[in-house]
């Protein structure tokens, strides 16, 4: 069992800031990557940011200088602080692992309940 829980999301008006935070916890033997997705209402789920075990990030194009993905190492724990927010990027943000659990080395995707993010005009 491997779950990942999110916090940190809300109403926050144009312009302003919020961090958002995910915690993996359960049978993990190793996790590779982690990072967030979101999905806004009517559109289909799309990446943010991911980080690799070795620090390799990747951001979309639309939130780079903006968005900062960041992980504890060591740790289970992946973090999005988000600046400069504007209303299109309202949406549910997901946390996401890559990981192989204690039941073998099979690596697989693993996905949180998702966090409202609302960003006001």
């Amino acid at each position: 069992q491997v779950q990942l829980v999110e916090a940190g999301g809300g109403l926050v008006q144009a312009g302003g800031s919020l961090r958002l935070s995910c915690a993996a916890s359960g049978d993990i033997f190793e996790i590779k990557s982690m990072g967030w997705y979101r999905q806004a209402q009517g559109k289909q789920r799309e990446l943010v940011a991911t980080m690799s075990r070795s620090g390799t990030t990747n951001y979309a194009d639309s939130v780079k200088g903006r968005f900062f993905v960041s992980r504890e190492n060591p740790g289970n724990t992946v973090y999005l602080p988000m600046v400069s927010l504007k209303p299109e990027d309202t949406a549910v943000y997901y946390c996401t692992a890559r990981l192989a659990t204690v039941a073998g080395p099979s690596l697989y995707d693993y996905w949180g309940q998702g966090t409202q993010v609302t960003v006001s005009s």
